[in-house]
């Protein structure tokens, strides 16, 4: 059952779908109106960050006959000026494209224009900084290659008109625009001698579709091979942007993760290239979603699927080296694999893609309609079949936003008029009904969240899933006229409202039955203990994989709040999880037997794994006590006495243990580095880009007062470290 247990007022309306996107660091944006509003989950009443919208000068394409205004195809650019410019979409980059190793975001406005930004590095700041506009970029590109047209302009007559302002009267001339004719970085005033094309109707209309902007999504992080780049610090990691317009376009940038990082050399500028503009469709682009299909770990290929306003649904198949080494923009390195849905008269609002990790080949596609109804897809890529497990009536109005958690086992939906739905599928009948011709099951649950909602809501504009998958955020307007005028409405706009999903069932045909004794965890129904307990331990198993980025608050604030009401069940969570994980063979499920076992075992433990077990024992089983009682001597501390000061112990010797192996591991490994380096630079000059270990003799001194604690393998390269310095 779904239960909330946080909300965020907002200051600004969400009006666009997707309104609300979550980050691989643990943050939340919210597009509401002319604003971005950034929190932090583990924080919400705490700092936000901003990013302010404002408008922008229009791109100098040309200038018409005042007569051709009433053309139709410039009908709908006539009608799309904003008084001011709001959000329209917004997308998360991987984690580590930021100058501080965070996350970048694209943000999309109804201006058409889209830009990136980073966090700021002063704690007094809050408004984003940006650091690249694209549709900057796009527009000197297309002027470079004549917005594909051809050299000789369509008009015979069409004349380069070197004017000012004083001279569009003049002439009876006119660029649409709502305050210059020219791109200047002067919003006053107009330079001198600005040289604009006179354009017909259909050519500016043409132009001004190519350069605005609907949706903007960031693909996962791609590796180039060590072949190709021996240095892995230079441009060895590259992200791609995918920017789709109204003219049925997609523009791919390919962004590179910066040299090094660094908060001080915050100017270093991001480096970005176009690598291709697609034909996708012949409507506007309204969804975007990037996959990555690793089932060929040496050249992994690369998912797109988009969606338009006429209702078609088509998927992008592309090499990874392709994409990482083209540099024809002309020839772009992706391929149509199916169009799964043809052109109808529903447009298409959002799209979501999933991975299951049990299929390297199967991907999941949803499809969220204009009409309320959404579609889901299960397609083999190395068979090239697409199938359509069915279209589902679950909401009335515009589907608003998808999101599938829990490896593909469960799919969230919202809609523009208030109403949320939780569904479920079997994962195997899903994944596997073309080659057992199993038929798919696929409910539609009411959820609770449905039953929880105050009459004061009126709509939903978003919905994301945690990085853990235990918790999912929905962004829903208010109804103002039932709020106090005075002091409510001014204020609060929108929430966003957390909600735990952990104990909701993940498979139909599970009869997930519990191991423990539901009679000592009275506060919570038998079958919900069950399904936090296979979620959590689901959500823990992800994170041993190295390259899924260890954000665990879902996880540390679920145990949390367990501990709080519950802490018996917690606490058997992590002992199951660490007798599964570590242990890996049947044995009694007490602390007195498993954490002990578990400190004699550390040296065989992966570091990811010590990284996980010292963070869930600190911010989880240790979270009473102070950082400085946790790092002085166990025997020092003031524990409560009997059975659970016991426990107590056992679990701070077990973090005191873990943290001192993984010091050693990391001490070791600067002292290798460091060795290794001295070593290459007796015989070849220092060369950019290789890492250089910092604070080499702070971890002599500790060696130093720990050489009878660790081992010899350490005390020795420590003192081969001193003979590279005394040289």
């Amino acid at each position: 059952m779904a239960s909330r247990f946080q909300a965020v007022p907002l200051v600004a309306t969400p009006s666009y779908p997707n309104s609300i996107a979550w980050s691989d660091e643990n943050l939340i944006a919210v597009a509401s109106g002319h604003l971005v509003t950034i929190l932090n989950p583990a924080l919400p009443f705490g700092p936000r960050g901003l990013i302010t919208v404002s408008n922008g000068e229009p791109f100098p394409i040309g200038v018409i006959d005042r007569k051709d205004l009433l053309s139709g195809c410039l009908l709908p650019t006539c009608l799309t000026r904003d008084h001011r410019p709001c959000v329209r979409s917004v997308s998360w980059s991987p984690l580590g494209m930021a100058p501080n190793s965070g996350c970048l975001l694209a943000v999309c406005t109804t201006e058409g224009r889209v830009k990136l930004y980073r966090p700021p590095f002063c704690d007094f700041g809050a408004e984003w900084i940006e650091v690249m506009d694209i549709s900057d970029r796009l527009y000197d590109y297309l002027t470079s290659i004549n917005f594909g047209e051809s050299d000789v302009p369509c008009s015979e007559h069409s004349d380069v008109y070197e004017i000012d302002s004083d001279q569009l009267e003049e002439e009876n001339l006119c660029q649409i625009g709502p305050q210059s004719i020219c791109k200047a970085k002067s919003r006053n005033k107009m330079p001198e001698n600005c040289k604009l094309l006179q354009l017909t109707a259909y050519q500016y209309a043409s132009r001004s579709a190519m350069l605005c902007s609907l949706a903007v999504a960031w693909s996962p992080l791609l590796q180039l091979s060590s072949k190709l780049h021996p240095v892995p610090q230079i441009g060895s990691s590259v992200s791609l942007l995918a920017v789709g317009g109204k003219s049925g376009k997609i523009s791919l940038w390919r962004i590179y993760v910066p040299e090094c990082y660094s908060i001080e050399h915050s100017r270093v500028p991001t480096t970005a290239n176009i690598i291709g503009l697609l034909q996708a469709h012949n409507s506007w682009i309204t969804s975007i979603s990037w996959a990555l299909l690793t089932s060929d770990s040496s050249n992994p290929q690369v998912l797109l699927a988009t969606g338009s306003f006429d209702g078609s649904v088509r998927i992008w198949l592309g090499n990874s080296e392709e994409l990482l080494n083209s540099s024809e923009v002309n020839r772009t390195p992706l391929f149509l694999l199916k169009e799964v849905i043809t052109a109808a008269t529903v447009p298409v609002s959002v799209l979501s893609l999933s991975m299951p990790a049990k299929s390297l080949h199967k991907m999941l596609l949803a499809v969220g309609k204009g009409s309320g109804s959404f579609e889901v897809w299960n397609c083999d890529i190395s068979g090239s079949k697409f199938d359509k497990f069915g279209s589902y009536a679950a909401h009335d109005h515009v589907i608003t936003g998808l999101a599938w958690a829990f490896d593909g086992c469960c799919l969230y939906s919202c809609s523009q008029v208030l109403s949320t739905s939780y569904h479920l599928q079997d994962v195997q009948g899903l994944i596997f009904a073309v080659m057992q011709k199993w038929k798919s099951i696929f409910t539609k649950i009411i959820s609770p969240l449905q039953k929880q909602l105050p009459d004061v809501f009126i709509s939903c504009i978003g919905v994301a899933v945690s990085p853990g998958n235990l918790v999912v955020a929905m962004v829903r307007n208010l109804d103002l006229e039932l709020l106090d005028s005075m002091y409510q409405a001014r204020a609060q706009k929108a929430v966003v409202e957390f909600f735990w999903i952990g104990g909701q069932q993940r498979d139909l045909l599970s009869n997930t039955s519990p191991l423990f004794d539901a009679v000592e965890f009275p506060a919570f129904p038998e079958k919900e203990l069950a399904y936090w307990e296979s979620n959590v331990l689901w959500s823990l198993k992800q994170y041993e994989q190295m390259d899924k980025p260890l954000v665990v608050w879902d996880i540390i604030a679920a145990l949390l709040a367990f501990k709080q009401t519950t802490s018996k069940f917690g606490e058997y969570i992590l002992l199951k999880w660490l007798l599964s994980s570590y242990i890996q063979y049947n044995m009694d499920l007490s602390a007195e037997k498993i954490l002990p076992f578990v400190s004699r075992s550390l040296s065989k433990i992966n570091s990811r794994q010590l990284h996980l077990l010292n963070i869930i024992c600190r911010r989880v089983m240790l979270s009473e006590l102070k950082a400085d009682q946790i790092n002085s001597e166990v025997q020092n501390l003031e524990v409560s006495c009997g059975a659970e000061g016991e426990q107590l112990t056992m679990w701070m010797e077990l973090l005191l243990s873990s943290e001192r192996e993984l010091r050693q591991r990391l001490v070791g490994f600067s002292f290798y580095a460091f060795i290794s380096l001295m070593s290459r630079l007796t015989t070849t000059a220092p060369r950019s880009g290789y890492w250089y270990p910092v604070g080499i003799a702070q971890m002599e001194q500790w060696v130093a007062l720990n050489h009878e604690h660790v081992r010899d393998q350490l005390n020795v390269l420590s003192s081969e470290v001193g003979r590279h310095e005394r040289r």
